[in-house]
């Protein structure tokens, strides 16, 4: 994410909880990702349990952009 989409961030988690929730979900999601990533080898199951963790993950950052393109529509 951009510099500035991390600020406006940290600047709306205290007053939207929808925010803070789906931020705190894709830290976790990140994570977990990472870990996984770090692996040479990931059975079948894994596999699919990486793809349905990386549309998650996608999804909820989706969602975020609309949040944070709503707030900017508010500061203009």
């Amino acid at each position: 994410m951009e510099p500035s989409d991390l600020e406006l961030i940290s600047s709306l988690l205290d007053e939207d909880q929808e925010l803070a929730g789906l931020w705190a979900e894709h830290l976790e999601l990140e994570k977990t990702l990472d870990e996984m990533n770090q692996r040479i080898y990931l059975s079948s199951e894994e596999q699919m349990e990486r793809k349905r963790l990386q549309k998650l993950k996608l999804a909820g950052r989706d969602r975020i952009e609309q949040i944070l393109a709503a707030h900017r529509g508010q500061d203009d």
